[in-house]
């Protein structure tokens, strides 16, 4: 788990590693909707666990994920919104 800057979320949060995400939603492919969401309050539950924040949107837990981000920003530091991303989000700084 490292904190970095979420840019839908407009702060810095935990972002999980793979092995930390794979632990969050294991299981969490159930058959149906209605068991679908029955597991969001395990899925948050651990990612509390693993985290010690306790996330009110569940849905951005899915976006809390490190690998989706790319390398900070040169000029702004604040991670590139995706690995293949051309220019920064925040700040607009094309990518090196």
């Amino acid at each position: 788990m490292k904190w970095l800057w979420c840019w839908r979320c407009r702060s810095e949060m935990p972002m999980l590693d793979e092995v930390e995400f794979k632990a969050v939603i294991q299981g969490f492919y159930p058959q149906s909707i209605e068991k679908h969401k029955l597991r969001w309050p395990e899925v948050r539950a651990e990612y509390t666990r693993i985290t010690g924040y306790v996330e009110t949107n569940p849905n951005a837990i899915w976006h809390h994920r490190l690998s989706l981000y790319g390398p900070p920003c040169h000029k702004c530091g604040k991670p590139l919104r995706t690995p293949k991303a051309k220019l920064c989000g925040s700040c607009m700084a094309p990518a090196l």
